[in-house]
């Protein structure tokens, strides 16, 4: 059998427990740091922040002859301590390239292509649609890429200008069900812990996260600690990850019954003592209810759903009951599920019982998707809020927001707007005639891809505001809007442990494409707002947003671009008490509540969206790999990271290999009730039998053809985990 490079490392292990050491060791670091320290020293650097994940790696982008050409990690920095991952080795690469947008584009009616045109005529005609359809005919759905003052700057363009209610960000596709049990939890959003918790905990607890592929740095944090402080380690995923391979305990769980497990997990938790009384009576709602819904939970039923063995439930829940510190993180396989938001009730309330919050150690740890997917949540208030974590149906709220801005508070929509899925079902029923999409390519990764380019064709004018073109979203727009991106621009981002900090402008965007600060000014004013958009450049935006968010709880008062810069970021709320930021949350346990006390949720496990039958035996899973960064549109142009993964594949258990006759490198479809897609086959052990993985990162092999679009109800967010699905050899006709 033939091995990638890739492969190789991983089967021997020598990935140095998943941070990409081929690329990550102390040699190719040291190549890096070359380039400043050899003989050209016509090279600047310019300090910024890492644009793709949100670990939040702090770095310089080396500068010659006004381009990027290299790009290094910051030696000191409290992120990353100066190591990059693959991507990030490689970002200086995504700046310039061949398809990068220079010039506004139209399409041309009579031909069905593009021309190039000026932005003295793009931005009359954008304003001239807004003005021609009712603010609920349009709807804008944004990113998780665009730094923190464009994301307020859009949301009061929005609510000011658009008046649109549906207004929603590619975040709802990774973030929302954290979002809403968070705030169903403890009273807000906010992940309560930071990276160095992992070096306090007894126990690290992870649940549908695979940081060795997804957040590389931060598994570096974890290879420290377990180096320093020895953490036993549970891994709960159906995927054996690298993570998985040096677990104490690895739990391989079949798909959608995280529930089950956990609120056995709390049975046992109450029934043997460890639950810590004083800390439940003093600080929490709900403990009588939750304890006679546990009753309920044996691990006896709990094996027969989950499959994991009762013995290994039972051992997880005595690990995690005992252990005086014990920090519990999850990813997208928790979030884009029906029951996402149920799955982060729960770890949430195993935290609680057991007293382990707000403490070195201790904490519910959602882990975020994209680079400032967190200041989207924070200042940008889409679909259900205002900025500064409030609420858009708080009258209280909507009160504060208005009188600080000096508008009327009917400026803003009486009810909720739709979240994305709902927005392009609208479209697709002509419900929605103008969709403005900025930085996010829901061509590729919408669920049920399909119906999703459906509601891009019949959306009457579609604008796209992005840096490439073309991309699998913005082959159907009418007006095509040439952005700025990382690098070419200057503000805020803000990762997982809250940490604020800057991406600095170091080379000039190309031709005529501006900064999303700028598009919005402009539009601005052309609407007429220029009063209430006074600002010369992103700082006043954030001396703005320091104001309005004062007293909140992702609270940037105390903060600003020179303090940032000085200490690699500040982890928010930042206020006079705390000025240099704040490590943790609910220290005192005090929560974000009426009586300051956090909330307890019995919650029931919810059946797969999709049952597996004759014709469509397995479970789907979908994510992420080390090399490319979600839909690829940016890692897919780098030829070092699409050299080592060329094409998506589809990882399948040995054992249904062999059933089915499937030899590794074979091309073969995987069919769902939707479409199919074709590839070749992986067989690893990693995956159990009955299921299997394909990344999305690959255009050519779109994953999301064959995804369901089922939503967790109460934060919307898809449920892109679980589809049932056939193998069959490649050519063979339906199922």
């Amino acid at each position: 059998m033939k091995l990638s490079r890739r492969d190789f490392h991983k089967l021997t292990g020598s990935v140095a427990l998943g941070t990409g050491a081929y690329l990550l060791n102390d040699q190719a670091a040291g190549a890096v740091n070359q380039v400043e320290e050899g003989p050209d020293s016509s090279v600047e650097w310019v300090y910024s922040t890492c644009g793709y994940c949100s670990v939040g790696c702090g770095m310089f982008i080396g500068v010659k002859d006004g381009k990027a050409v290299a790009v290094k990690g910051k030696e000191d920095n409290p992120v990353n301590n100066g190591k990059l991952c693959p991507k990030g080795i490689y970002e200086h690469k995504i700046i310039h390239t061949e398809d990068r947008l220079t010039m506004p584009l139209l399409r041309d009616k009579k031909g069905g292509g593009f021309r190039g045109t000026s932005w003295y005529e793009a931005i009359p005609l954008f304003v001239s649609k807004i003005k021609q359809y009712k603010p609920e005919e349009i709807a804008v759905l944004c990113t998780g890429q665009l730094v923190t003052e464009e994301f307020y700057l859009l949301g009061k363009l929005v609510r000011t200008g658009i008046r649109t209610p549906h207004y929603d960000a590619n975040t709802t596709l990774c973030m929302a069900s954290a979002v809403v049990g968070y705030i169903q939890s403890f009273g807000s959003d906010g992940p309560p812990g930071c990276y160095e918790d992992f070096e306090h905990a007894e126990v690290i607890m992870s649940i549908g996260w695979n940081p060795s592929e997804q957040h590389p740095l931060i598994y570096h944090r974890l290879q420290r600690a377990m180096d320093s402080n020895h953490p036993k380690i549970i891994v709960v995923d159906p995927r054996k990850t690298q993570l998985g391979r040096v677990a104490d305990l690895y739990l391989p769980i079949s798909p959608a019954t995280d529930v089950t497990l956990l609120n056995a997990m709390i049975r046992i938790i109450i029934e043997e003592g460890y639950v810590n009384e004083d800390f439940i009576n003093e600080h929490t709602v709900g403990f009588s209810e939750l304890k006679a819904h546990a009753e309920g939970c044996t691990p006896e039923a709990a094996s027969q759903r989950t499959g994991v063995p009762k013995e290994d439930i039972i051992k997880a829940a005595r690990l995690f009951g005992k252990a005086k510190t014990a920090v519990t993180c999850w990813c997208m396989g928790v979030n884009q599920s029906v029951e996402g938001t149920n799955i982060v009730k729960d770890i949430n309330n195993l935290h609680l019982i057991t007293g382990k919050i707000g403490k070195p150690g201790c904490a519910p740890f959602s882990i975020t998707g994209q680079c400032n997917a967190m200041g989207s949540r924070e200042y940008e208030g889409k679909a259900k809020g205002l900025p500064g974590y409030r609420s858009l149906v708080n009258p209280a709220h909507r009160r504060e927001v208005a009188q600080f801005w000096g508008v009327d508070e009917s400026v803003f929509p009486e009810k909720l707007g739709m979240s994305i899925t709902e927005i392009l079902a609208a479209a697709r029923k002509g419900d929605i005639k103008m969709l403005w999409i900025i930085a996010h390519n829901v061509g590729l990764s919408g669920p049920n891809r399909q119906s999703v380019l459906e509601a891009l064709k019949n959306v009457e004018f579609l604008v796209v505001q992005d840096v490439y073109h073309p991309t699998d979203t913005s082959i159907y727009a009418d007006m095509v809007l040439p952005a700025a991106m990382w690098g070419e621009k200057t503000g805020t981002m803000t990762n997982s442990e809250r940490r604020v900090n800057l991406a600095m402008a170091a080379v000039k965007p190309p031709g005529t494409a501006k900064t999303d600060f700028e598009t919005f000014m402009d539009i601005a004013e052309r609407l007429g707002l220029k009063a209430l958009f006074p600002y010369k450049n992103p700082r006043d935006v954030f001396e703005e947003i320091r104001r309005i968010g004062k007293g909140r709880p992702c609270d940037y008062s105390e903060m600003d671009y020179d303090k940032i810069l000085a200490s690699g970021g500040i982890q928010w709320p930042a206020t006079k008490d705390s000025p240099g930021g704040t490590q943790r949350l609910y220290t005192n346990g005090i929560f974000n509540t009426p009586d300051g006390r956090a909330r307890l949720h019995p919650v029931e496990d919810l059946p797969l969206p999709e049952a597996t039958d004759s014709a469509y035996p397995f479970i789907l899973n979908t994510g992420r790999v080390i090399e490319h960064w979600h839909t690829g549109t940016k890692t897919r142009k780098v030829p070092e990271l699409k050299a080592l993964v060329p094409r998506a594949y589809v990882e399948i258990n040995p054992i249904d290999a062999e059933r089915l006759k499937i030899r590794f490198g074979d091309e073969i479809e995987v069919v769902s009730r939707r479409g199919r897609i074709s590839t070749w086959a992986r067989v690893t052990p990693s995956i159990m039998p009955g299921t299997v993985f394909i990344p999305f990162f690959d255009n050519q092999v779109p994953v999301n053809d064959i995804t369901v679009d089922a939503v967790d109800q109460a934060s919307k967010e898809p449920n892109f985990k679980q589809a049932a699905v056939n193998i069959l050899p490649k050519g063979k006709g339906t199922v």
